[in-house]
């Protein structure tokens, strides 16, 4: 007969040693700044007013990355998601997660992390285009008609009108046209997150959740102190 009592039961594991658990300020936060992010973007979709709402929508989520972690910044952009699906609809809420819910994580974590400037705005600008894009195919299909044909018209008829100011009398061709477009886009996006950047430099310092310090170049002209 083999010998029991020298193996003493196991102790059973508990249910937070399997499942993490979350601080209630955590899931208090993300409720509350998922909730700001979704506001702004209904407020701005209804009232536009321009640039001026615009800069603010990676800012909640990018904060919530700041103060706590990844899984947070993820759950307030999905939260915001979910809650401006209930508000206005999928097409809506797909077009703030797509880009301004995933550009906000990845700033947040590029912040965390102390990434430069142009590391972050290099990389977010490209989320923002892929957006962008993204926006006009989604669109596209719901609308029944190829609006980035339109986009390039209306950029063909400018570049028209320059060639013939300089002189040149041959016409731009598709692939220059389309180049100018991506480029545009670019750019567009580029001058975007250097404003967010420069909002979240003054606003979250203030929070007591600073993100890198900007280039030189740019503390001189904002006459911004370290």
């Amino acid at each position: 007969m083999s010998d029991f009592s020298n193996h003493s039961p196991q102790p059973s594991p508990k249910p937070s040693d399997s499942f993490p658990s979350v601080s209630p300020l955590v899931m208090v936060e993300t409720a509350f700044l998922a909730s700001t992010a979704s506001l702004i973007w209904f407020i701005n979709y209804y009232f536009p007013l321009g640039p001026l709402l615009r800069v603010f929508f990676p800012l909640p989520i990018a904060l919530l990355y700041l103060r706590w972690d990844r899984r947070a910044a993820i759950m307030g952009a999905v939260t915001s998601g979910l809650l401006l699906t209930v508000l206005m609809g999928p097409t809506r809420s797909i077009l703030y997660v797509i880009p301004y819910g995933w550009m906000a994580v990845v700033l947040g974590g590029l912040w965390k992390r102390g990434a430069k400037w142009p590391v972050t705005v290099a990389i977010a600008s490209l989320i923002g285009a892929i957006g962008f894009f993204f926006r006009y195919w989604l669109l596209s299909i719901l609308l029944g008609r190829d609006l980035w044909v339109y986009a390039t018209t209306q950029i063909a008829q400018l570049l028209e009108s320059i060639f013939i100011r300089l002189g040149i009398l041959a016409p731009p061709s598709l692939l220059f046209i389309q180049i100018v477009a991506v480029l545009m886009v670019l750019a567009n996006n580029i001058v975007y997150l250097f404003l967010v950047h420069l909002v979240s430099l003054l606003m979250l310092d203030r929070l007591k959740s600073p993100i890198p310090r900007p280039p030189r170049w740019v503390q001189i002209l904002l006459d911004y102190e370290e």
